[in-house]
């Protein structure tokens, strides 16, 4: 009797395990990119499985008519010959206006000439007015044609991985139609269920360990980024979402785990 109440102490002093409990290690995003513009696909760049970089371009869409708009527009926007000529022109015409105000003030050049050269110098200044404007327009106009020049070209929104390739060369891309499904995994999302008895126990920032299961191992250290307020009343959980740093993509994610409360034990 002696030996197993001794026994008994030696296992109420050791520690406690700490309680595990589900979890699954999603994508922080995934993303069914398409595109503001329609039309048939030139190309794509990537294929299932390879990593892009924000910005990096993905895709092209034909652009025939936009690229030859751009330039014609380019040439249009980039010419200052009428203005250049209807400067010229109002100066001038501003030397003779002068001339003949001096003259009209002597008593030489009538009422009727001074109102003839004033209506040509008006109108050579709405004619020099109209031509900048026109330039202004087309700059204008060039900058709207490149945007819709750029909107042919696809291009990734975040680092990731490209998960599916859906469209190939030669399909058409509709609007609602995705080309490739990219997904970002870093950070992974952790989600976790933990029994409505925790509630209250933890909070935002708080952090706790993660262990893929087989065939994965390892502990990871996560933070508590969201909680939710609303109970599961079949399961008496509740969920808490965490954010997993993985910026070598060691981890996949669509992978279950398990999860224990507090940072992982460095010893």
């Amino acid at each position: 009797m002696t030996g197993l109440l001794r026994l008994l102490c030696l296992v109420a002093a050791l520690p406690a395990a700490a309680q595990d409990y589900d979890c699954l290690m999603d994508p922080a995003e995934e993303i069914e990119l398409g595109s503001s513009a329609t039309g048939l696909l030139l190309e794509r760049l990537v294929d299932r499985g390879d990593t892009v970089k924000k910005g990096q371009l993905v895709a092209r869409l034909k652009s025939e008519i936009e690229r030859s708009t751009v330039e014609l527009l380019e040439t249009r926007a980039e010419s200052s010959a009428v203005i250049d000529a209807q400067r010229r022109q109002l100066e001038m015409i501003e030397r003779r206006y002068e001339r003949v105000a001096t003259l009209r003030e002597r008593g030489v050049a009538t009422e009727e000439q001074f109102d003839a050269v004033e209506a040509e110098r008006i109108a050579s200044q709405s004619l020099l007015f109209q031509a900048e404007l026109n330039r202004e327009i087309a700059v204008k106009e060039l900058e709207r044609a490149r945007i819709s020049l750029d909107q042919r070209e696809i291009r990734s929104p975040v680092d990731g991985i490209v998960a599916e390739a859906v469209l190939s060369a030669g399909e058409y891309v509709g609007s609602d139609d995705h080309l490739v499904r990219i997904v970002r995994l870093d950070p992974l999302k952790i989600e976790a269920f933990l029994p409505v008895s925790l509630y209250g126990e933890v909070s935002l920032g708080d952090s706790a360990t993660v262990r893929p299961v087989a065939p994965l191992d390892g502990a990871y250290e996560a933070k508590i980024v969201a909680i939710d307020r609303v109970f599961d009343a079949a399961s008496s959980t509740f969920v808490v979402v965490l954010e997993l740093p993985n910026e070598t993509g060691q981890l996949p994610a669509g992978h279950r785990c398990r999860l224990a409360l507090g940072p992982p034990d460095r010893g």
